[in-house]
C-alpha cells in the first residue's frame, strides 16, 4: 500500500463510519471490479480521443455504486478530463419546469473538478486557463487577445446557446483585462447557471439567455467543447441517485426526464456528442421496473435491454448498462484487510482470523447480503476497530459475538407508493421524503 497521508486516513475513516464514500484515498481500499474498471478506462480513453460514452451503473443499495463512480471519476481526472458530478434530489433533476434542472446544472458546475482541483470549485481556474492560453497565443502571434478568443470560440456560434456562451467568456476576459472583479464574478455565475432571470443576466453581462431547465444538456455540450479549448481532454458528467426519477409520482414528469435521457443516449450512440461522457447510477428498480423505471419508456427499454447471450456465467460489459456484481468472499476479506491497514497501520492489532470470524458472523446474521451490499458490513467493521483502538483491554472475540449487523434494505424506497396515481407537476415535491 502506498504511503497514507493523515488527511486521507481521517477522510476514509469518517466517511466509512457514516456509510458514505470517501472523496480521498479510494485507492487504499479499492478491491474487485477489475473487468468493470477496465471497460470504463476504455471509455475515458474514447472520450479523450474525441468520442463519447454513456454508462448506467446499476446495483442494489449499499452495493458500491457511488464508490465505483467516484473511482471512475478519479480515473477521468488522471486521464486529463474535467468532471462534473452531482446527486439527483427532489430539487435537482434532468428535466423540469420549475428550476429543478437548472438546480442540477448549478450543483454540477459547483462540483466541477480537474486533476489539480479534485475537490470541486474548479470552474474559475478552467476559464482562467483558457484566457491565459489565449493571451499567450496572442503575444506569440502578435495579435490582440480578444481576436484570439473570438477565433477559438467562433465555432461555438453554430451550437445551441453558443453565441451567448462565447460572449460570456469574452466578458470574463474584459474583466480580467480591466481588473473588474465584479464582471468576472458575473461571468462565472452565468457559467454556473446561477442567474435566475434573463433580465439580471442582460444587465450584468449584456447577454439575452441564461442556463434554464430546457437548455441544461445543451450547456453540458458547450462546456465539453469549452474545456477542450482550455486544454483538457473532455468532460465526464456523473449523475448519482437516479432513483429520484423513479420516485416521481407524476408519470408526465417521469417521462419527460426519461425522454431527456433518451436524447442523451441517442446522441452518444449515434456519435453526435464529442469529448463527452455520462455515468448514471441507479438501482435495479430504476432500470427495470416497467411501471416507473427506465423500462417503462419503450424506446429506452429497447436500447438498454440486456444481451440475451450473456447468461449462465457469461458477461457482456460493452453495452450501456453495467451491473455491479457481488463481491466475492476473497474480495471482502481484502477490503476488510485494507480498512484495517488504513486504521491501524503496519502494527495491526486485529489478526487475520478475526477478519474471518467477523465475516462468518455477518454471514450468519444477514446471509449473502453482506456480499451484495457491503456498506453496513464495512460500517460495522470500522466501528469494531474504533472500539478496539480506544479500549486496549477488550477482546475482539467478545465484541464480534455482540455485534449487531442488519441487512441494508434500501429504505430510500419506502416512500414510494405504487398505488398512487399521477399528480400535477406543481405537487411533485410532496412525493419526496425530505
Amino acid at each position: 500500500m502506498s504511503r497514507l497521508k493523515p488527511r486521507e486516513r481521517d477522510a476514509i475513516v469518517q466517511a466509512l463510519r457514516a456509510g458514505v464514500v470517501p472523496k480521498l484515498g479510494l485507492r487504499h481500499i479499492q478491491v474487485g471490479r477489475a473487468r468493470e474498471i477496465e471497460e470504463l478506462v476504455k471509455d475515458m480513453d474514447r472520450i479523450a480521443d474525441g468520442g463519447s460514452a454513456i454508462r448506467f451503473i446499476i446495483g442494489e443499495y449499499g452495493s458500491g455504486k457511488t464508490f465505483f463512480m467516484n473511482l471512475i471519476r478519479l480515473v477521468a481526472l488522471e486521464k486529463g478530463l474535467v468532471v462534473m458530478f452531482a446527486d439527483l434530489a427532489p430539487d435537482r433533476r434532468i428535466h423540469a419546469t420549475g428550476g429543478q434542472a437548472r438546480g442540477l446544472y448549478a450543483e454540477m458546475a459547483r462540483n466541477l473538478a480537474t486533476r489539480t482541483k479534485p475537490d470541486g470549485g474548479a470552474l474559475p481556474s478552467v476559464v482562467e486557463r483558457f484566457v491565459s492560453q489565449a493571451q499567450h497565443d496572442a503575444e506569440a502571434q502578435e495579435q490582440s487577445t480578444d481576436d484570439i478568443i473570438r477565433q477559438r470560440l467562433a465555432h461555438f456560434e453554430e451550437l445551441t446557446g453558443g453565441f451567448d456562451f462565447a460572449q460570456v467568456i469574452r466578458r470574463y476576459w474584459e474583466g480580467h483585462e480591466t481588473g473588474d472583479e465584479e464582471l468576472k464574478s458575473a461571468a462565472i455565475r452565468w457559467l454556473r447557471g446561477e442567474f435566475a432571470t434573463k433580465t439580471d443576466a442582460r444587465k450584468a453581462l449584456g447577454v439575452r439567455t441564461i442556463v434554464n431547465d430546457a437548455s441544461v444538456y445543451d450547456h453540458l455540450k458547450l462546456m465539453s467543447a469549452f474545456v477542450c479549448e482550455a486544454g483538457y481532454k473532455g468532460l465526464l458528467v456523473g449523475l448519482d441517485e437516479m432513483v429520484n426519477l423513479y420516485k416521481l409520482t407524476s408519470s408526465q414528469a417521469r417521462n419527460a426526464n426519461y425522454e431527456q435521457i433518451l436524447r442523451i443516449l441517442n446522441d452518444v450512440l449515434q456519435g453526435s456528442a464529442e469529448n463527452l461522457g455520462f455515468l448514471m447510477g441507479g438501482t435495479p428498480e430504476f432500470l427495470m421496473n416497467t411501471r416507473r423505471g427506465l423500462y417503462s419508456y419503450e424506446a429506452l427499454q429497447s436500447r438498454l435491454a440486456e444481451n440475451t447471450f450473456a447468461r449462465d456465467g457469461l458477461v457482456d460489459l460493452s453495452g450501456p448498462v453495467i451491473r455491479l456484481a457481488s463481491l466475492t468472499p476473497e474480495d471482502l476479506f481484502v477490503l476488510l484487510a485494507n480498512i484495517r491497514a488504513v486504521m491501524q497501520g503496519d502494527e495491526a492489532i486485529l489478526p487475520d482470523n478475526a477478519l474471518e470470524a467477523f465475516m462468518a458472523h455477518c454471514s450468519d446474521r444477514i446471509g449473502e447480503a453482506y456480499f451484495r451490499t457491503p456498506r453496513n458490513t464495512v460500517t460495522a467493521f470500522v466501528n469494531l476497530l474504533a472500539v478496539l483502538e480506544q479500549n486496549p483491554g477488550v477482546e475482539w472475540s467478545d465484541l464480534i459475538e455482540e455485534l449487531d449487523v442488519v441487512e441494508d434494505s434500501g429504505d430510500d424506497m419506502s416512500d414510494v407508493d405504487e398505488s398512487v396515481g399521477a399528480v400535477p407537476e406543481s405537487d411533485e415535491l410532496a412525493s419526496f421524503r425530505l
